[in-house]
Protein backbone atom coordinates (compact mmCIF):
# COMPACT_ATOMS: atom_id res chain seq x y z
CA UNK A 1 0.00 0.00 0.00
CA UNK A 2 1.61 3.48 -0.75
CA UNK A 3 0.68 5.96 1.90
CA UNK A 4 -1.30 8.76 1.51
CA UNK A 5 0.74 12.31 0.47
CA UNK A 6 0.84 15.20 2.00
CA UNK A 7 -0.21 18.21 -0.54
CA UNK A 8 2.71 20.05 -1.22
CA UNK A 9 3.02 24.19 -1.43
CA UNK A 10 4.15 25.66 -4.78
CA UNK A 11 7.72 27.18 -4.38
CA UNK A 12 10.01 28.14 -6.99
CA UNK A 13 13.64 29.10 -6.99
CA UNK A 14 15.39 31.03 -9.47
CA UNK A 15 18.98 30.05 -10.52
CA UNK A 16 20.07 33.53 -9.20
CA UNK A 17 17.67 33.46 -6.43
CA UNK A 18 20.09 30.24 -5.43
CA UNK A 19 23.20 32.03 -5.78
CA UNK A 20 22.07 35.20 -3.78
CA UNK A 21 20.90 32.36 -1.13
CA UNK A 22 24.00 30.73 -0.38
CA UNK A 23 26.28 33.89 -0.19
CA UNK A 24 24.26 35.20 2.07
CA UNK A 25 24.06 31.64 3.91
CA UNK A 26 27.60 32.14 3.77
CA UNK A 27 28.03 35.28 5.31
CA UNK A 28 25.34 34.85 7.88
CA UNK A 29 27.68 31.78 9.23
CA UNK A 30 30.96 33.15 8.76
CA UNK A 31 29.60 36.46 11.15
CA UNK A 32 28.25 33.60 13.43
CA UNK A 33 31.68 31.73 14.13
CA UNK A 34 33.36 34.86 14.42
CA UNK A 35 30.99 35.82 16.54
CA UNK A 36 31.71 32.90 18.99
CA UNK A 37 35.24 32.92 19.88
CA UNK A 38 34.43 33.27 23.61
CA UNK A 39 34.87 29.71 24.97
CA UNK A 40 33.51 26.61 25.50
CA UNK A 41 30.30 25.49 26.97
CA UNK A 42 30.33 26.16 30.09
CA UNK A 43 27.62 26.80 32.99
CA UNK A 44 24.01 26.22 31.18
CA UNK A 45 24.98 26.38 28.04
CA UNK A 46 26.66 23.78 25.39
CA UNK A 47 28.50 24.30 22.05
CA UNK A 48 27.73 22.08 19.08
CA UNK A 49 29.68 22.18 16.16
CA UNK A 50 27.82 21.88 13.08
CA UNK A 51 29.88 20.97 9.63
CA UNK A 52 28.62 21.22 6.06
CA UNK A 53 29.37 22.14 2.96
CA UNK A 54 29.73 26.04 2.12
CA UNK A 55 31.36 25.83 -0.39
CA UNK A 56 32.14 23.62 -3.24
CA UNK A 57 30.52 20.85 -5.40
CA UNK A 58 28.10 20.14 -2.72
CA UNK A 59 27.29 23.90 -1.31
CA UNK A 60 23.41 23.48 -2.07
CA UNK A 61 23.26 21.01 0.59
CA UNK A 62 24.17 22.90 2.82
CA UNK A 63 21.40 25.37 4.01
CA UNK A 64 19.51 21.98 4.29
CA UNK A 65 21.24 20.58 6.85
CA UNK A 66 21.52 23.61 9.03
CA UNK A 67 18.03 24.22 8.87
CA UNK A 68 16.96 20.85 9.74
CA UNK A 69 18.87 21.25 12.71
CA UNK A 70 17.44 25.23 13.50
CA UNK A 71 13.93 24.10 12.42
CA UNK A 72 14.22 21.18 15.85
CA UNK A 73 16.10 24.25 17.82
CA UNK A 74 13.27 26.40 17.00
CA UNK A 75 10.58 24.19 18.24
CA UNK A 76 12.33 23.21 21.47
CA UNK A 77 13.21 26.93 22.60
CA UNK A 78 16.52 27.18 21.73
CA UNK A 79 17.89 24.41 24.07
CA UNK A 80 18.82 20.29 23.79
CA UNK A 81 18.32 18.42 27.37
CA UNK A 82 17.39 21.28 29.45
CA UNK A 83 20.69 23.18 28.18
CA UNK A 84 20.74 26.51 25.84
CA UNK A 85 22.60 25.80 22.67
CA UNK A 86 25.40 27.70 21.09
CA UNK A 87 25.61 26.47 17.52
CA UNK A 88 28.42 26.57 15.98
CA UNK A 89 29.25 26.09 11.62
CA UNK A 90 32.12 25.19 9.93
CA UNK A 91 32.94 24.39 5.90
CA UNK A 92 33.18 21.28 4.98
CA UNK A 93 33.99 21.97 1.68
CA UNK A 94 34.69 18.77 -1.16
CA UNK A 95 36.17 16.99 1.85
CA UNK A 96 39.08 16.22 4.20
CA UNK A 97 41.12 18.57 2.90
CA UNK A 98 38.43 21.46 3.87
CA UNK A 99 36.38 19.53 7.19
CA UNK A 100 39.27 18.13 8.86
CA UNK A 101 40.19 21.94 10.22
CA UNK A 102 36.89 22.54 11.01
CA UNK A 103 36.53 19.63 12.91
CA UNK A 104 39.79 19.71 14.83
CA UNK A 105 38.63 23.85 15.99
CA UNK A 106 35.83 22.34 17.02
CA UNK A 107 37.68 19.65 19.12
CA UNK A 108 40.80 21.37 19.81
CA UNK A 109 39.82 25.12 20.79
CA UNK A 110 35.74 25.15 21.30
CA UNK A 111 35.72 22.10 23.56
CA UNK A 112 32.55 21.41 21.94
CA UNK A 113 29.77 18.72 23.16
CA UNK A 114 29.11 16.99 19.55
CA UNK A 115 29.93 17.13 16.15
CA UNK A 116 27.08 16.83 13.41
CA UNK A 117 26.78 16.97 9.95
CA UNK A 118 29.42 15.98 7.10
CA UNK A 119 27.67 14.97 3.86
CA UNK A 120 30.92 13.43 2.72
CA UNK A 121 32.17 10.10 3.65
CA UNK A 122 35.43 10.92 2.59
CA UNK A 123 35.07 13.60 5.20
CA UNK A 124 34.09 11.16 7.87
CA UNK A 125 36.62 8.79 6.99
CA UNK A 126 39.22 11.36 7.44
CA UNK A 127 37.50 12.69 11.35
CA UNK A 128 36.95 9.22 12.88
CA UNK A 129 40.62 9.40 14.60
CA UNK A 130 40.58 13.42 15.71
CA UNK A 131 36.70 12.46 17.55
CA UNK A 132 37.70 9.02 18.95
CA UNK A 133 41.24 10.42 20.30
CA UNK A 134 38.93 13.56 21.84
CA UNK A 135 36.04 11.02 23.16
CA UNK A 136 33.34 13.10 21.42
CA UNK A 137 30.53 12.22 19.69
CA UNK A 138 30.15 12.53 15.65
CA UNK A 139 26.47 12.40 14.41
CA UNK A 140 26.88 11.85 10.59
CA UNK A 141 23.49 12.93 8.48
CA UNK A 142 24.66 12.30 5.22
CA UNK A 143 27.16 9.65 3.81
CA UNK A 144 28.81 7.20 5.81
CA UNK A 145 31.67 4.96 4.15
CA UNK A 146 31.19 1.05 5.14
CA UNK A 147 35.10 0.99 6.42
CA UNK A 148 34.46 1.80 9.81
CA UNK A 149 35.05 -1.02 11.61
CA UNK A 150 34.93 0.11 15.59
CA UNK A 151 32.50 3.04 15.50
CA UNK A 152 32.46 3.74 19.02
CA UNK A 153 32.43 8.13 18.70
CA UNK A 154 30.44 7.54 15.25
CA UNK A 155 26.70 7.84 14.98
CA UNK A 156 24.69 8.63 11.53
CA UNK A 157 20.89 9.43 11.44
CA UNK A 158 21.14 8.72 8.02
CA UNK A 159 22.26 5.57 6.53
CA UNK A 160 25.40 3.57 5.20
CA UNK A 161 26.62 4.92 2.02
CA UNK A 162 25.77 1.85 0.11
CA UNK A 163 21.86 1.70 1.08
CA UNK A 164 20.63 4.08 -1.01
CA UNK A 165 21.77 1.24 -4.16
CA UNK A 166 21.02 -1.99 -2.00
CA UNK A 167 17.27 -0.70 -1.75
CA UNK A 168 16.71 0.34 -5.16
CA UNK A 169 18.81 -2.90 -6.99
CA UNK A 170 15.90 -5.95 -6.32
CA UNK A 171 13.21 -3.04 -7.75
CA UNK A 172 15.55 -2.05 -11.19
CA UNK A 173 16.08 -6.28 -11.68
CA UNK A 174 12.29 -6.77 -11.74
CA UNK A 175 11.78 -3.66 -14.32
CA UNK A 176 14.79 -4.31 -16.46
CA UNK A 177 14.19 -8.44 -16.89
CA UNK A 178 16.68 -9.90 -18.45
CA UNK A 179 17.97 -6.24 -19.77
CA UNK A 180 21.28 -4.99 -18.45
CA UNK A 181 21.94 -1.41 -16.57
CA UNK A 182 25.31 1.04 -17.04
CA UNK A 183 26.38 1.99 -13.62
CA UNK A 184 28.34 4.96 -13.33
CA UNK A 185 29.54 7.19 -10.56
CA UNK A 186 32.00 10.07 -9.17
CA UNK A 187 35.29 9.27 -8.31
CA UNK A 188 36.11 9.27 -4.98
CA UNK A 189 34.93 7.20 -0.99
CA UNK A 190 30.73 8.34 -1.26
CA UNK A 191 30.62 7.40 -5.17
CA UNK A 192 32.62 4.00 -4.80
CA UNK A 193 30.56 3.21 -1.52
CA UNK A 194 26.80 4.22 -3.36
CA UNK A 195 27.81 2.39 -6.50
CA UNK A 196 28.95 -0.48 -4.99
CA UNK A 197 25.87 -1.23 -2.90
CA UNK A 198 23.81 -1.24 -6.17
CA UNK A 199 26.12 -3.17 -8.36
CA UNK A 200 27.10 -5.70 -5.42
CA UNK A 201 22.96 -6.24 -5.16
CA UNK A 202 21.63 -6.15 -8.61
CA UNK A 203 24.20 -8.92 -9.46
CA UNK A 204 23.10 -10.98 -6.44
CA UNK A 205 19.65 -10.75 -8.15
CA UNK A 206 21.11 -11.54 -11.61
CA UNK A 207 21.15 -8.35 -12.97
CA UNK A 208 23.71 -7.87 -15.27
CA UNK A 209 25.92 -4.48 -16.09
CA UNK A 210 25.48 -3.01 -19.45
CA UNK A 211 29.16 -1.59 -19.11
CA UNK A 212 31.57 -3.26 -21.66
CA UNK A 213 33.68 -3.93 -18.86
CA UNK A 214 31.10 -5.56 -16.41
CA UNK A 215 32.60 -2.52 -13.67
CA UNK A 216 31.09 0.84 -12.85
CA UNK A 217 32.51 4.09 -15.04
CA UNK A 218 34.14 6.37 -13.24
CA UNK A 219 34.23 9.96 -13.28
CA UNK A 220 37.08 12.29 -12.26
CA UNK A 221 35.60 14.06 -9.11
CA UNK A 222 35.02 17.43 -8.84
CA UNK A 223 36.41 17.94 -11.97
CA UNK A 224 34.07 16.40 -14.49
CA UNK A 225 31.85 19.08 -15.84
CA UNK A 226 31.33 17.45 -19.56
CA UNK A 227 29.40 14.08 -19.64
CA UNK A 228 27.93 14.09 -22.62
CA UNK A 229 31.10 11.88 -23.76
CA UNK A 230 30.12 9.09 -21.15
CA UNK A 231 26.40 9.45 -22.33
CA UNK A 232 27.58 8.48 -26.10
CA UNK A 233 28.89 4.96 -24.02
CA UNK A 234 25.36 4.48 -22.14
CA UNK A 235 23.87 4.70 -25.82
CA UNK A 236 26.49 2.30 -27.39
CA UNK A 237 26.33 -0.27 -24.51
CA UNK A 238 22.26 -0.89 -25.33
CA UNK A 239 21.62 -0.76 -21.51
CA UNK A 240 17.70 -0.95 -20.83
CA UNK A 241 18.53 1.73 -17.70
CA UNK A 242 21.14 3.76 -15.76
CA UNK A 243 22.11 3.58 -12.10
CA UNK A 244 23.91 6.35 -10.79
CA UNK A 245 24.62 8.93 -7.48
CA UNK A 246 25.63 12.55 -7.95
CA UNK A 247 24.81 15.28 -6.08
CA UNK A 248 25.50 19.55 -6.10
CA UNK A 249 26.40 20.83 -9.09
CA UNK A 250 27.51 17.77 -10.61
CA UNK A 251 23.77 16.36 -10.53
CA UNK A 252 22.64 20.08 -12.25
CA UNK A 253 25.33 19.06 -14.79
CA UNK A 254 24.79 15.27 -15.46
CA UNK A 255 20.92 15.40 -15.22
CA UNK A 256 20.52 18.57 -17.76
CA UNK A 257 23.38 16.99 -19.99
CA UNK A 258 21.17 13.78 -20.45
CA UNK A 259 18.29 14.58 -21.25
CA UNK A 260 20.47 16.94 -24.20
CA UNK A 261 21.91 13.74 -25.10
CA UNK A 262 21.30 10.10 -27.37
CA UNK A 263 20.67 8.55 -24.07
CA UNK A 264 17.98 10.49 -22.95
CA UNK A 265 15.30 7.74 -23.27
CA UNK A 266 16.96 5.31 -21.44
CA UNK A 267 15.08 5.18 -18.22
CA UNK A 268 17.51 6.84 -15.38
CA UNK A 269 17.67 5.56 -11.59
CA UNK A 270 19.36 7.33 -8.69
CA UNK A 271 20.37 7.65 -4.95
CA UNK A 272 17.95 10.44 -4.04
CA UNK A 273 21.10 12.95 -3.86
CA UNK A 274 20.30 13.63 -7.75
CA UNK A 275 17.47 14.97 -7.72
CA UNK A 276 16.93 16.48 -3.84
CA UNK A 277 16.43 20.02 -2.70
CA UNK A 278 18.06 23.27 -4.36
CA UNK A 279 19.77 20.77 -6.81
CA UNK A 280 16.22 19.97 -7.83
CA UNK A 281 14.98 23.37 -8.69
CA UNK A 282 18.24 23.76 -10.85
CA UNK A 283 17.58 20.86 -12.83
CA UNK A 284 13.84 21.79 -13.41
CA UNK A 285 11.60 20.26 -16.23
CA UNK A 286 15.07 18.18 -17.68
CA UNK A 287 14.60 15.80 -14.09
CA UNK A 288 11.05 14.71 -14.97
CA UNK A 289 10.69 11.10 -14.89
CA UNK A 290 14.11 10.09 -13.02
CA UNK A 291 13.60 7.25 -10.30
CA UNK A 292 15.40 7.77 -6.87
CA UNK A 293 15.85 6.05 -4.10
CA UNK A 294 15.78 7.47 -0.49
CA UNK A 295 14.83 7.03 2.74
CA UNK A 296 12.94 10.45 3.08
CA UNK A 297 10.11 11.92 1.37
CA UNK A 298 8.41 14.82 2.72
CA UNK A 299 5.19 13.90 1.87
CA UNK A 300 5.21 10.74 4.17
CA UNK A 301 1.69 11.18 5.94
CA UNK A 302 2.94 10.84 9.73
CA UNK A 303 2.58 13.08 12.27
CA UNK A 304 5.66 13.88 13.18
CA UNK A 305 6.89 14.73 9.26
CA UNK A 306 3.21 17.22 9.49
CA UNK A 307 4.47 18.78 12.23
CA UNK A 308 8.06 18.74 10.75
CA UNK A 309 7.25 19.63 7.28
CA UNK A 310 4.82 22.88 8.64
CA UNK A 311 6.96 23.91 10.85
CA UNK A 312 10.16 24.28 8.28
CA UNK A 313 7.74 25.57 5.23
CA UNK A 314 6.48 28.21 7.89
CA UNK A 315 10.21 29.46 8.21
CA UNK A 316 12.09 28.37 5.01
CA UNK A 317 9.42 28.56 2.40
CA UNK A 318 10.61 25.15 0.84
CA UNK A 319 9.94 22.05 1.81
CA UNK A 320 12.15 19.96 3.55
CA UNK A 321 14.60 17.31 2.38
CA UNK A 322 16.23 14.21 3.54
CA UNK A 323 19.39 16.24 4.79
CA UNK A 324 16.92 18.93 6.78
CA UNK A 325 15.11 15.76 7.82
CA UNK A 326 18.66 13.71 9.18
CA UNK A 327 19.85 16.87 10.56
CA UNK A 328 16.67 17.20 12.48
CA UNK A 329 16.65 13.96 13.77
CA UNK A 330 20.67 14.55 14.65
CA UNK A 331 19.27 17.78 16.95
CA UNK A 332 16.55 15.09 18.63
CA UNK A 333 19.00 12.82 19.63
CA UNK A 334 21.38 15.03 21.29
CA UNK A 335 18.15 15.92 23.00
CA UNK A 336 17.74 12.88 24.08
CA UNK A 337 20.91 11.95 25.14
CA UNK A 338 22.42 15.58 26.27
CA UNK A 339 18.88 15.00 28.87
CA UNK A 340 19.84 11.32 29.64
CA UNK A 341 23.85 12.20 30.50
CA UNK A 342 23.30 13.56 33.78
CA UNK A 343 24.64 16.88 35.73
CA UNK A 344 27.77 16.98 33.79
CA UNK A 345 27.63 16.67 30.70
CA UNK A 346 30.46 15.46 28.85
CA UNK A 347 31.33 14.65 25.50
CA UNK A 348 31.54 10.75 26.51
CA UNK A 349 28.63 10.87 28.56
CA UNK A 350 26.35 12.34 25.70
CA UNK A 351 28.04 9.57 23.46
CA UNK A 352 27.24 6.30 26.32
CA UNK A 353 23.85 8.31 26.38
CA UNK A 354 23.28 7.91 22.80
CA UNK A 355 23.25 4.20 22.74
CA UNK A 356 20.52 4.23 25.10
CA UNK A 357 18.40 6.16 23.22
CA UNK A 358 16.23 3.48 21.75
CA UNK A 359 13.89 4.48 19.29
CA UNK A 360 13.81 7.78 17.99
CA UNK A 361 10.01 9.34 16.28
CA UNK A 362 11.35 10.72 13.56
CA UNK A 363 9.67 12.57 10.27
CA UNK A 364 10.74 9.03 8.57
CA UNK A 365 9.01 7.38 11.02
CA UNK A 366 10.57 5.63 14.16
CA UNK A 367 13.92 4.27 13.80
CA UNK A 368 16.67 3.01 15.72
CA UNK A 369 19.99 2.50 15.66
CA UNK A 370 21.49 -0.79 14.52
CA UNK A 371 24.14 -1.47 17.71
CA UNK A 372 27.21 -2.75 15.09
CA UNK A 373 26.67 -0.10 12.61
CA UNK A 374 25.29 2.71 14.61
CA UNK A 375 23.63 3.76 11.68
CA UNK A 376 19.49 3.39 11.26
CA UNK A 377 17.36 0.48 10.69
CA UNK A 378 14.63 2.20 8.47
CA UNK A 379 12.50 1.92 5.66
CA UNK A 380 13.35 2.80 1.91
CA UNK A 381 11.23 4.10 -0.73
CA UNK A 382 11.17 4.70 -4.52
CA UNK A 383 10.27 8.61 -5.86
CA UNK A 384 9.54 9.80 -9.19
CA UNK A 385 10.17 13.29 -10.19
CA UNK A 386 7.14 15.02 -11.48
CA UNK A 387 4.56 17.70 -11.89
CA UNK A 388 2.86 17.77 -7.82
CA UNK A 389 0.44 20.69 -8.13
CA UNK A 390 2.23 23.96 -9.42
CA UNK A 391 5.80 22.03 -8.59
CA UNK A 392 8.05 19.59 -9.51
CA UNK A 393 8.32 17.32 -6.50
CA UNK A 394 9.84 13.59 -5.68
CA UNK A 395 6.55 11.98 -5.18
CA UNK A 396 6.71 8.68 -3.53
CA UNK A 397 5.72 5.26 -5.52
CA UNK A 398 6.19 2.38 -3.34
CA UNK A 399 8.26 1.30 0.00
CA UNK A 400 11.56 -0.54 -1.38
CA UNK A 401 11.50 -2.29 2.09
CA UNK A 402 13.38 -2.15 5.52
CA UNK A 403 17.34 -1.81 5.62
CA UNK A 404 19.61 -1.72 8.47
Amino acid sequence: MTPARLPRRSIRVSASGLVALALAFTAACSGSAASDKKGGGSGDTLKIGLVMPLSGVYQALGPDVKNGFQTYLDMHGGKLGGHKIDLLVGDEGDGPQTSKPSVDKFLKQDRVTAIVGLTNAASVAANVPGVTEAKTPMVGVVGRPGEIKTPEYIWHTSYLSEEPGVAAAPYIKEVVGDGTVYAIGPEYQGGFDQLRGFTETFAKAGGKLANPDGKTKWTPFPATKNFLPYFSEIKASGAKAVYTFYAGTAAVDFVKQYRQSEAKDIPLYAAGFLTEGAVLAGEGEAAKGIYTSLNYTPDLDIPANREFVAAYQAKYNALPTMMSATSYDAAALLDKAIAAAGDKVTPEAVNAAISKVGKLDSPRGAWEFNPQTHAPVQKWFLREVKQDGTTLGNVMVRELGTLG
